[in-house]
């Protein structure tokens, strides 16, 4: 019998008897259809600005890199908003989203056919399980994940592969969502993750054990150092941290 993990490895969507990898593609293939609008009413629409400061520093830390050609990878890509926010950010970039739920992906490349040419001809998305990624050792100058970590059958692990694929001095990029250290802050973001949330996300997207996951696996995933510990045990260094929203969210930067 198979170990029961800790941490949010241990935490499953749906049940405890299959590999969380596979009930987390089930998942998302489920809530594809109603993930934007939820992802932007869960958030108030501040999903927009994490995104925009996360990148924005991404952008800075890749220096003068930034306005020639280079691959970026963006792993747990969804729906494909930071895919298409990195093309926008890095002009002469290919850019490729990989997930491994298929249901996201075919509203991801639904939007890639209504773009311009000049961003579809840099852009690809490719269904990809994070642990076992279809590309070479050391091919992107950058990688970026949002939202995705915590969902990760095996987190070190996956922050291997990352590391894998990166060239030497590339940079990663997390997002993730984590929990309000203390106070009025925190307490209102309890009731909110795990009573409005997940009603909400029942109603809208008709899985509401999807939205339960979601404040479950956010408490019990590492984060702040407790994560930048994980990745330096991936083999990263230069890894810092930065928290917006009174702490809902959490911005990782780290370098192979």
């Amino acid at each position: 019998m198979e170990k029961e993990k800790e941490g949010a490895e241990g935490v499953m969507p749906y049940d405890s008897r299959r590999r969380k990898g596979e009930q987390v593609e089930e998942m998302f293939d489920s809530i594809a259809p109603a993930y934007d609008f939820m992802n932007t009413a869960m958030t108030f629409g501040l999903h927009r600005l994490w995104r925009r400061t996360a990148l924005s520093a991404l952008r800075r830390r890749l220096g003068k890199a930034a306005d020639s050609y280079l691959e970026i990878l963006d792993i747990a890509t969804g729906t494909g908003d930071v895919a298409f926010h990195l093309a926008r950010l890095f002009p002469e970039a290919l850019v490729v989203g990989a997930d491994i739920s298929e249901g996201m992906l075919s509203v991801a490349r639904r939007k890639l056919a209504e773009a311009d040419d000049e961003v579809r001809c840099r852009m690809k998305f490719t269904q990809a399980d994070c642990l076992a990624l279809p590309f070479s050792d050391s091919t992107f100058e950058a990688v970026t994940v949002a939202y995705g970590v915590r969902n990760f059958q095996e987190l070190e692990s996956g922050y291997r592969e990352m590391h894998r694929v990166l060239m030497p001095g590339g940079v990663l990029c997390v997002i993730e969502l984590s929990s309000p250290r203390g106070g009025l802050s925190k307490a209102l973001y309890d009731i909110y993750s795990r009573r409005l949330i997940p009603a909400v996300g029942k109603m809208v997207s008709g899985d509401g054990r999807a939205y339960s996951y979601l404040p479950e696996s956010i408490a019990a995933a590492p984060q702040r150092e407790a994560m930048a510990d994980v990745m330096r045990r991936a083999g990263f260094a230069d890894v810092s941290w930065r928290s917006l929203t009174f702490g809902a969210v959490t911005l990782y930067f780290a370098v192979k």
